[in-house]
């Protein structure tokens, strides 16, 4: 980096990006995802799946186009939940554009690549299924109930596919997952365990009992005459968070690895970290310090110094708490960086809740590589806790970025953090 950075790299095994893939409502692959990001798009609309005309939510970030062609063998795609289905197509996409082909499979060494893709609800349509199959009779339950209900079992089966024996399993830490995934998928690789890890998640709950449990939890938006503006972080207006679907990969692999392979590096993970709020399942805390706590020891373990962080993609969900929350603690560690700029993504693609850290990531990333920030969709009367000289606008931002952080929380209090730059 430039010398007015003050970062300093860590003497330990470096990890990089190598491979992305995705599915989201607003692109299939992570220039079409970003370049509507850039433009505003949004992908939240009219719940299509199943009838909903009796909820008081009747909107979700769907998607509507999706296909296994090609990725999936036919019969297997017609058993697995559709969180399966999402997770194993954005891993292999995340393979492929790793310049992983047949014959560069050949010449890495499979026992030291592992898969830590979680979800944060798992097979739920799975389940949901097979209760009606059980009012009938036990006989009409499906013997793939379990097994494809299962969190883990989605990167056992991507595993199985690549023939990769290293570390394989999955962490479910509600909204929080895809970072918990990333970050220790890092760790892996940092600690000599692995080479090469895919990491990430999936969710796939746009389903009646999925929409019900969170309309029973009171946290989503009933803005349903106006779908693409119902999701509005950081907006006075906001009512809610909007449900998504949806599954993003990262290929990490450690700096050498990838160099000896001429692989191509998108970004560089320098660390991150966790922590709990131990306040409230579904409340974050009034003071922000789970977040606090997490944001600085992801800066301390990384050697990341504060003022080189100058773009943050936010959790943000567009809840009248939790959004302002995470703002007061971004700009209690921060808040003397005249260069910051924040965003959330979710005002465009709704909160993809196990995936949403995932695909999140991509979007740091994809900032990093263009040098363009995406705006904060339906910010149309901010909030008054909130300063839009912090704040991305409702239009697209150039950005020099020096170090992103990606933050990700869950119901729990499970709080994460990551931190990318640019490669140099």
């Amino acid at each position: 980096m430039e010398s007015t950075v003050k970062t300093k790299r860590p003497t330990r095994r470096r990890v990089v990006v190598t491979g992305m893939g995705l599915v989201t409502p607003v692109g299939q692959n992570p220039d079409e995802y970003y370049n509507n990001l850039l433009e505003g798009v949004s992908g939240i609309s009219e719940i299509e799946s199943f009838d909903c005309s009796n909820y008081p939510t009747r909107i979700a970030g769907e998607i509507k186009r999706f296909s296994t062609d090609g990725w999936i063998a036919p019969k297997l795609s017609k058993r697995l939940d559709k969180f399966m289905l999402y997770m194993l197509v954005a891993g292999k996409k995340a393979v492929a554009d790793g310049g992983l082909t047949e014959g560069g499979m050949e010449k890495i060494d499979k026992t030291r690549c592992g898969v830590l893709i979680g979800s944060g609800m798992g097979g739920m349509k799975v389940v949901s299924d097979s209760i009606e199959a059980l009012k009938v009779s036990y006989r009409k339950m499906t013997p793939f109930c379990v097994p494809f209900s299962s969190t883990n079992m989605g990167s056992s089966l991507l595993a199985i596919d690549l023939g990769w024996m290293g570390p394989t399993y999955s962490i479910s830490t509600a909204c929080a997952t895809s970072n918990f995934c990333i970050l220790n998928a890092a760790n892996h690789i940092i600690d000599g365990d692995a080479d090469m890890m895919l990491c990430g998640g999936s969710e796939s709950a746009v389903i009646p009992i999925g929409v019900g449990g969170f309309v029973a939890c009171k946290a989503l938006s009933e803005r349903n005459d106006d779908p693409t503006k119902a999701s509005r972080p950081w907006d006075s207006g906001r009512d809610g968070f909007v449900m998504g679907e949806g599954a993003g990969v990262l290929l990490l692999e450690e700096l050498e690895h990838a160099k000896k392979r001429d692989a191509n590096i998108y970004a560089e993970v320098l660390g991150g970290s966790f922590s709990s709020d131990a306040y409230h399942m579904t409340t974050p805390h009034p003071k922000g310090s789970g977040v606090i706590l997490c944001i600085e020891k992801a800066l301390s373990q990384s050697g990341v110094a504060r003022e080189d962080v100058n773009y943050i993609n936010a959790h943000a969900t567009s809840t009248p708490v939790g959004d302002i929350k995470e703002y007061q603690a971004i700009v209690h560690c921060f808040g003397q960086n005249q260069e910051l700029r924040v965003n959330s993504s979710k005002s465009m693609i709704g909160h993809l809740m196990g995936a949403s850290g995932a695909v999140e990531a991509i979007a740091t990333i994809q900032a990093i590589r263009t040098g363009w920030v995406h705006p904060n969709l339906n910010l149309d009367h901010p909030d008054k806790d909130v300063d839009m000289n912090v704040l991305v606008g409702q239009k697209k931002e150039r950005l020099d970025i020096k170090v992103a952080l990606s933050n990700s929380f869950g119901f729990g209090g499970h709080n994460s953090s990551i931190l990318f730059a640019p490669f140099h």
